[in-house]
């Protein structure tokens, strides 16, 4: 019977919960937050985006990362493609370093999860260089030190969906 009731569980498919969770970070994401601690609120979108791509890579691959970045975009009112393009760079380089290495520990995708969140943040600095835009460089690095803390819950909310 325990067998049984594991392939039942290995079985089911992910699709209600990346529907919720996309819902639930998306809330998260445009939540109103005082200005002080605003600039700090972590990258719910791109966390998700690299749980479910690295730990559900049948269902969620680049244009996962497209069409989430393209929302993300809409949500936080960027230039339209900016985070687009960083997720599907970002999902890119990781599912091609990591192609072979199907056994990801958390401690791997804490790891991985630090240096996306670096990458990320220089891309979005580089691009918001080249389109001219203003920004602080003292805000725009806070988010680091906050994701790292938030994709250790995220993670453990998120792992029976884990393949």
């Amino acid at each position: 019977m325990p067998l049984a009731k594991l392939r039942a569980e290995q079985k089911r498919d992910p699709l209600i919960a990346i529907i919720v969770s996309v819902i639930l970070c998306s809330v998260l994401m445009v939540y109103p937050l005082s200005y002080a601690i605003s600039g700090a609120r972590p990258l719910f979108m791109l966390l998700l985006m690299l749980f479910w791509v690295m730990c559900q890579p049948t269902w969620c691959s680049i244009w996962f990362a497209f069409a989430t970045g393209i929302f993300t975009d809409l949500l936080v009112d960027a230039p339209l493609g900016m985070n687009a393009l960083s997720f599907v760079l970002i999902t890119f380089i990781v599912r091609f370093l990591t192609r072979e290495r199907r056994i990801l520990t958390f401690a791997n995708l804490w790891l991985i999860s630090f240096f996306v969140v670096l990458a990320h943040l220089f891309l979005t600095w580089v691009l918001q260089i080249m389109g001219g835009l203003q920004f602080s460089i003292a805000r725009h690095w806070q988010p680091l030190l906050t994701s790292l803390l938030v994709f250790p819950v995220m993670y453990f909310m998120l792992k029976k969906w884990r393949i």
